[in-house]
């Protein structure tokens, strides 16, 4: 539940409740009800090493990038953007569309915890943290695009990564 208006933060607008958006937009205009996604559910693999063995994945739907790399465009983006594992902290840089990001910017950990995971890696919680993690923009408004070209393109780099177990954030 999103708080009253009187409630909010001074400056922030209240969230928006993209459903309810939608479902009063197309009925106003005449058309028929949203036909909102509906995934298959996919099965699960397992790993039998311990998680102090694992090497750990990160996929974040943030729209983080690093510097000198391009920033996300706003729309139906499917591109992704690489990032080492070593990128320092305050090497990361945030656009999105979807959420406000401020939290984020003065904290990229909150959504995309790679300094979280080397940390893990360090203590010997896990084993390692991929190479490379993987970004992307969500909000995405092409289903189609993320079944066909973006997830497929992500599960590529994983597999490539020789991942044990992706940790998948969304926002």
């Amino acid at each position: 539940m999103s708080k009253p208006a009187e409630q909010q933060e001074p400056g922030r607008q209240p969230p928006v409740d993209y459903i309810e958006r939608t479902r009063v937009v197309y009925s106003s205009k005449g058309y028929a009800a949203y036909q909102w996604v509906c995934n298959e559910p996919m099965p699960l693999a397992s790993t039998d090493r311990p998680m102090s063995e694992w090497r750990v994945g990160l996929v974040a739907s943030g729209g983080i990038y690093a510097l000198g790399q391009v920033a996300f465009h706003f729309r139906d983006d499917v591109s992704y953007r690489e990032i080492h594992r070593d990128t320092p902290t305050e090497d990361l840089r945030i656009t999105h569309f979807a959420y406000d990001y401020a939290d984020a910017r003065q904290d990229p950990n909150v959504v995309f915890p790679l300094a979280a995971l080397r940390g893990l890696a360090n203590e010997g919680v896990i084993g390692s943290v991929s190479e490379r993690a993987y970004t992307f923009i969500g909000g995405i408004y092409s289903a189609r695009k993320v079944r066909d070209t973006l997830a497929p393109a992500l599960a590529d780099r994983l597999a490539a990564d020789e991942v044990d177990v992706a940790l998948m954030v969304p926002v």
